[in-house]
């Protein structure tokens, strides 16, 4: 006698349907689908951006966009938001102005209108020599050749927004000396 025949017949189970096979092998092909796991990631997705989201109002590093980052960026950032910036009033003297231009008195929506292209006016200076002013000042605080080029640019864009609106948040008062 061979050792074949001292083993029982057969596999001991019957042999599933080609249906049923197929049922066992489908799985997914990207993460878990179920409801649970859906919410999970979702929360887990809610509290990364709520992190990410409270890290940059706070101005840490690791959570600024890219164009942001750096000290140098956080330099611009402190010069600006130490003065004020005659950008901040654009949104309240376009609100007004809006509201003047809805009157009958041509007067007062032709002096709203000279008004509003002359505080254009004022804005673009000041971002102008706000922006030299945060290249000079960070041409002598890092070494000259260091100096990120649109640093100017950086301050005077940071300069047209509104300070509530700005991100990440002042982390200066105004009017506190560098």
């Amino acid at each position: 006698m061979t050792e074949n025949q001292d083993s029982p017949l057969g596999k001991g189970k019957a042999t599933p349907s080609r249906k049923q096979q197929e049922a066992a092998n489908r799985r997914p092909l990207v993460g878990d689908k179920s409801k649970e796991a859906k919410a999970a990631e979702r929360l887990r997705l809610s509290e990364e951006r709520k992190t990410a989201r409270e890290g940059m109002m706070r101005g840490e590093e690791k959570y600024l966009p890219i164009r942001d980052r750096g000290p140098q960026k956080k330099f611009a950032r402190d010069i600006v938001d130490s003065r004020f910036t005659a950008g901040e009033l654009v949104m309240p003297a376009m609100f007004i102005f809006l509201i003047t231009t809805a009157t009958n008195i041509y007067a007062l929506q032709l002096a709203s209108l000279i008004l509003m292209w002359g505080l254009f006016i004022v804005v673009i200076l000041d971002a102008f020599i706000l922006g030299r002013r945060v290249k000079k000042l960070a041409a002598q605080k890092h070494t000259e050749a260091n100096v990120e080029k649109n640093i100017a640019w950086y301050a005077a864009m940071r300069s047209l927004q509104m300070r509530p609106m700005r991100l990440p948040k002042p982390q200066v008062k105004r009017g506190q000396k560098l």
